[in-house]
């Protein structure tokens, strides 16, 4: 039997933060382990910056998007996708990976179809409670899927279903409330709100947050990731940050709520730093309703609060920060009592599992 150090593992997954981070979460404990290994992705996607940062060899297909609604781009994303699965099955052959991890988006689709032609063991890993298309298109390729949120074992193949939980990078666990404040630039000891709107921000959050600052900033300091070109007038007790990188692990230690979208992968970061949240889920009318069921599941668990964005205004936001500040106790001893789920380390023994079994099949079909 091999052992990790001569598995090889490509990771996959793009488009957004949420497809990509969970990979990153999980690099550090391959290093451990001894595994080789390579990425796959699109040739301009976040993902491409945010892996070649930690020097892991990058392959880049063409990716398209298949929509549910008829549009000509429709015709030409088949094309790429057609492309992206010949050049997939290409680095497959060349790279002759013991297994594939997948996390989903659009680029994943032809990186899992050409793994399951090449005979490589795929792990799919589904975020939201409602698995995307994407997953949907990948699952029946798939030899073990991981899932988040309890509510999604009904919607899989029962012998292929695990439960991980989303991997967190481990820095964020390690964050420092006084480099955060510092950072912040506050000088007081008010308590601190945190708004976050995803990895691209939020406008609509953006701009009610911003019409309420008189009526927070005499009760809060706010930190506000409100994405890149959307900077506001400074004011005393409010730090806004375009994008938060490393700066991310602080600017959490130091926040005592935080409003946030529903994005899975922010909502497990949330569960497993303790921050109670005000979940403001993105409507139908702009996506397919993801963010709507995992802010429920949350909700439901008694670890955050929910406000509907088409019930958002200017008073509801004041009074649902005011609600969540004063039932902070009550969330984070849901948070704590809930049983913690070693995502990261769960994922990777995962992979191990099946890298073993590919690596086997993969030396008796070349002895």
């Amino acid at each position: 039997m091999k052992n990790s150090s001569s598995l090889r593992v490509i990771l996959t997954g793009g488009g957004t933060a949420g497809h990509v981070t969970p990979n990153l979460a999980i690099i550090p404990f391959l290093r451990r382990r001894g595994f080789d290994i390579r990425y796959i992705g699109t040739s301009k996607g976040m993902e491409r910056e945010l892996i070649t940062k930690e020097n892991i060899p990058y392959y880049a297909v063409p990716a398209g998007k298949l929509r549910r609604y008829a549009d000509v781009r429709n015709v030409t994303d088949i094309v790429r996708i057609e492309f992206g699965l010949l050049k997939a099955l290409f680095f497959i052959a060349t790279i002759r990976p013991d297994v594939l991890f997948s996390k989903g988006g659009f680029v994943a689709c032809p990186v899992v179809w050409a793994s399951w032609i090449m005979r490589v063991p795929v792990i799919v890993h589904e975020s939201d409670v409602l698995p995307g298309l994407a997953n949907q298109l990948s699952l029946p390729f798939a030899s073990r899927i991981c899932y988040s949120f309890p509510e999604t074992v009904s919607r899989l193949p029962p012998s292929k279903a695990v439960e991980t939980g989303i991997p967190v990078r481990e820095e964020l666990l390690r964050g420092d409330s006084g480099r955060g404040r510092s950072l912040c630039g506050f000088t007081d000891a008010k308590p601190t709100l945190m708004v976050i709107g995803g990895s691209q921000g939020a406008q609509v959050i953006n701009v009610c947050v911003r019409e309420a600052l008189d009526v927070l900033l005499p009760r809060f300091n706010i930190c506000h990731c409100c994405g890149k070109g959307t900077l506001a007038e400074p004011r005393h007790g409010y730090a806004q940050f375009e994008y938060a990188d490393r700066e991310l692990a602080d600017l959490f230690a130091l926040a005592d709520v935080v409003v946030s979208r529903a994005g899975a992968t922010a909502l497990f970061e949330l569960l497993a730093l303790k921050k109670p949240g005000l979940l403001i889920p993105l409507p139908l009318s702009a996506s397919r309703g993801d963010q709507i069921l995992n802010a429920r599941s949350f909700k439901l668990r008694g670890f955050s609060l929910v406000l509907p964005q088409e019930k958002m205004t200017k008073e509801t936001l004041v009074e649902g920060i005011t609600n969540l500040f004063e039932k902070r106790s009550d969330l984070i001893a849901r948070m704590q009592t809930a049983a913690p789920i070693p995502a990261a380390q769960r994922v990777v023994a995962l992979i191990e599992e099946l890298a073993l079994r590919g690596h086997g099949r993969r030396e008796t079909a070349t002895v």
